[in-house]
């Protein structure tokens, strides 16, 4: 197991620790330095986390190299406790990540109670790093390459079929493509975070969804 692997277990670990015991912050503290961390990119799941680091390496970036980590929440309201984490009190790295436009209230009230900023709005969350998309970042890529895009992602990866058939159900049959797109990704584990990688590597560069490009930009 590589050290950005370790750290990224070490610090969910330390996060999920009620106990107060120092032991997870020690070995972070380790890891960190080992890796020369200066960022900690926080994300709502491992789809997301799946879409950056898939983009950094179209980019020809190896983000570990740069002293990042790209670290899921598993859930927006976690957001507070590693915030606390990576604060002067913590590893005292700079915190960067993504959420979803109905997220934001828990990023701004983390940001705020761990000492990132005071009466913030979600217009000064770019500036803290922090990039908001529409509904999600499957959302996103979706309105970037197009239905038709996408589906040519879905044929490439062999799921076509599959995906007919799902459209085919009476739950399906009346939403529009989109929709489809977004529940089919979710319908089987692992799927939504391989479709967040393909959909990242299909993606016309010129046309990145503006969360994505901005927080790559940021780091």
């Amino acid at each position: 197991m590589d050290t950005a692997t370790r750290l990224r277990q070490t610090v969910i670990s330390w996060a999920a620790d009620d106990s107060g015991t120092p032991v997870s912050a020690r070995a972070a503290d380790e890891l960190a330095a080992e890796l020369g961390l200066r960022t900690v990119v926080l994300v709502e799941g491992v789809s997301d986390r799946a879409a950056v680091e898939a983009l950094a390496e179209r980019q020809g970036r190896t983000l570990t190299a740069e002293g990042v980590v790209v670290v899921p929440l598993g859930g927006a309201t976690s957001i507070t406790r590693f915030l606390r984490l990576l604060g002067p009190g913590g590893l005292g790295v700079r915190p960067a990540g993504l959420c979803d436009a109905a997220e934001q209230r828990f990023f701004l009230q983390g940001l705020e109670r761990t000492g990132f900023g005071t009466g913030l709005t979600p217009d000064d969350l770019e500036a803290l790093g922090f990039f908001t998309c529409h509904a999600d970042l499957e959302d996103e890529l979706i309105r970037a390459l197009g239905t038709d895009g996408v589906q040519q992602v879905i044929d490439d990866q062999g799921d076509l079929r599959t995906f007919r058939l799902f459209q085919r159900q009476p739950a399906q049959r009346e939403r529009p493509v989109e929709a489809q797109l977004r529940r089919f990704m979710g319908t089987i584990g692992g799927r939504k975070e391989h479709y967040a990688r393909a959909l990242t590597e299909a993606v016309d560069l010129s046309r990145l969804p503006h969360p994505l490009d901005g927080l790559l930009a940021h780091l």
